[in-house]
């Protein structure tokens, strides 16, 4: 369980006071004496043989960085230049922090990003020590971001690459991710006598374990959550399946509903109950108590039998087969669909491939939850998709079936490496703490493999080719593909800090939608800017009637609003719904909600 902090046990803020060797030593050695035949018990069980990563990027990265340093020594003019900015940059740094010795009160010449929460001990700013190795690392990591970004002879997607793998290294390398150079660690080490490295030791052999002898970090307390009981909890029932989702209809709240359905189309690439996890953040249950009659589909965790389902397969069995059954139990015609990340990339497909077909009347309108549509600047997943490493994955694919969920866990756990990885190595392995119970993380780890038909277009046509956009680009079952065709009404939804789907990047989209259309930006990031429900009053918005090319033209004329966007939302969508009917209740139950297929684990 977690433990608090001592201040009796607090590392000295006069600079000119030693933390204690002796104390330090014995809490170390302690911890090295306990924790030697935990090794030596976890190194016999797991056997001599460890898995390698198949996907592992630094065998992709090898070249780029060998390219880079070719380039870098072919200049050795800049080479010194560089040299000496950083010699130059060690000697202001010295220079500030004796001055701090000599009692000055200065300002530090390196400081931490808004938002970088490493360094909020303060120890970092009033121990001059730390406070030296603070802005050491500071400038050196900076320092290394301008070498990559300055060099000149790369293309722009090799720097990239470069300067996203550089950023790895230095945010593991950070001082706060050792014990000697973290003041939190240290004086928790000495105050247990290395009780905390001794339990943290047990966390890094039990995430050994759970990951099969390779690291799963533990992000939140597991055994916390239960689907149906604390989150995915709104009442529903499944009134349809097939091999790759099933259908949930969700009970209503209201005597009367609006006559026009609902269907949401959420991301296969993690879990639905993103927007159903506890009833008071939950999209789902906000929409029933709106009044809408609300169906989601649910995906298929899926496994080997799956490999040969297909962007055409997701398009029939998941959209089409989902707007057929809520037509035959509601008897309406059309539905309002809501669509979320790649939910709303597959969206974008069936309705041009369903007004080449005719069939466009079957949806009234149409939500973009952090959709991309235009790929071409589609943020760092850019970075895992390059020609080469596609073909690792569609190797790995074609062996397995299916991408694992860990794969794909690991590289958005890289996106925000520091959040996401190392506050958690430290928090577990360090201090020797339970991660704490967060129903987000908890979603956030129950991830979900990738069939390799789907997964390998999905890359191609999109990350790599862009085909989307373009007019006539996809060919799906003989149908091509043109989103100019799509005229129903939409609603965009995205978010300013989003780094999955950048809002710019989904603005491109927007923008070459020729249908009427309305344009909203959330606060925050892809997922608590999505699920932010009006009674937390947090965050805001931007909306404008302004339907100008440029995104940053756009936000200049955006007027701001408190708040959740789903307010806006539903004034938008009441010209869509329809007159009320009396209340829908699920029939023909296959079973109650949330059913067994988001209960499926990734193997």
């Amino acid at each position: 369980m977690p433990r608090k902090n001592d201040d009796s046990a607090s590392i000295s803020k006069d600079s000119k006071q030693a933390i204690d060797p002796v104390a330090l030593s014995h809490a170390l050695t302690q911890a090295m004496e306990r924790a030697l035949p935990l090794i030596q018990d976890y190194m016999e069980r797991r056997g001599k043989d460890a898995a390698l990563d198949a996907l592992d990027p630094m065998l992709v990265m090898q070249e780029r960085f060998s390219a880079f340093m070719g380039v870098l020594m072919s200049n050795p003019r800049r080479l010194v230049e560089l040299q000496l900015e950083y010699w130059s940059n060690w000697a202001q740094i010295w220079q500030n922090t004796m001055q701090k010795l000599n009692g000055e009160k200065i300002e530090d010449l390196y400081k931490p990003e808004p938002g970088d929460r490493r360094f909020r001990s303060d120890d970092w700013n009033e121990n001059v020590l730390f406070d030296f190795i603070k802005q050491s690392y500071l400038m050196t990591s900076g320092w290394m971001h301008r070498v990559v970004r300055s060099t000149e002879g790369l293309d722009k997607d090799m720097v990239n690459q470069i300067d996203f793998y550089t950023r790895q290294f230095a945010d593991a390398m950070a001082p706060t991710n050792f014990v000697l150079t973290n003041p939190d660690v240290l004086r928790e080490t000495i105050k247990s006598g290395g009780e905390n490295l001794v339990l943290g030791l047990e966390n890094l052999i039990e995430d050994m374990e759970r990951g099969h002898g390779e690291l799963k970090i533990s992000t939140t307390d597991y055994e916390a959550f239960k689907l149906g009981k604390n989150i995915a909890a709104t009442k529903g029932a499944v009134v349809y399946e097939n091999d790759l989702m099933q259908l949930i209809q969700y009970e209503p709240t209201t005597k009367d509903v609006f006559k026009t359905p609902v269907l949401i189309v959420p991301p296969w690439i993690n879990k639905y109950y993103i927007l159903d996890m506890r009833p008071e953040n939950s999209y789902v249950k906000w929409l029933v108590d709106q009044g809408h009659t609300v169906f989601i589909v649910s995906w298929v965790n899926p496994g080997k039998e799956h490999a040969q389902k297909n962007f055409g397969s997701y398009m029939h069995e998941g959209v089409l087969d989902s707007l057929t059954q809520i037509e035959k139990i509601t008897g309406e015609k059309s539905t309002n669909i809501i669509a979320y990340c790649i939910g709303g990339t597959l969206l974008t497909i069936t309705l041009a491939w369903m007004k080449a077909n005719g069939m466009e009347n079957r949806v009234k309108s149409i939500t973009y939850l952090t959709t991309l549509i235009d790929f071409e600047n589609a943020g760092e997943l850019k970075l895992f998709t390059d020609r080469k490493q596609i073909e690792a994955m569609e190797k790995e694919m074609r062996e397995n079936g299916v991408l694992s969920a860990d794969a794909l866990q690991k590289t958005f756990a890289m996106l925000r490496a520091n959040d996401m990885i190392w506050s958690f190595v430290i928090n577990n392995y360090l201090m020797g703490r339970e991660p704490f119970p967060f129903d987000l993380l908890y979603w956030n780890e129950d991830s979900t493999n990738m069939p390799c038909a789907m997964h390998s277009f999905y890359l191609r046509n999109m990350y790599l080719e862009n085909k989307l956009i373009q007019p006539e680009g996809l060919d799906i079952e003989g149908v091509k593909i043109d989103m100019r065709n799509i005229k129903t009404p939409a609603y965009f939804l995205s978010t300013r800090e989003d780094h999955i789907a950048p809002w710019k990047a989904t603005y491109s989209g927007y923008s070459a939608f020729t249908g009427p259309k309305k344009f909203t930006l959330s606060a925050s990031g892809h997922v608590a800017g999505i699920v932010n429900p009006p009674a937390s009053k947090k965050y805001c918005y931007w909306s404008s009637a302004e339907n100008t090319p440029s995104p940053e033209k756009w936000l200049e004329h955006a007027t701001e609003t408190k708040g959740s966007w789903w307010t806006d939302w539903q004034n938008w969508i009441v010209d869509f719904v329809g007159s009320k009917v009396a209340a829908r209740v699920p029939k023909d139950i296959i079973e109650p909600a949330p059913g067994r297929y988001v209960a499926k684990k990734a193997d």
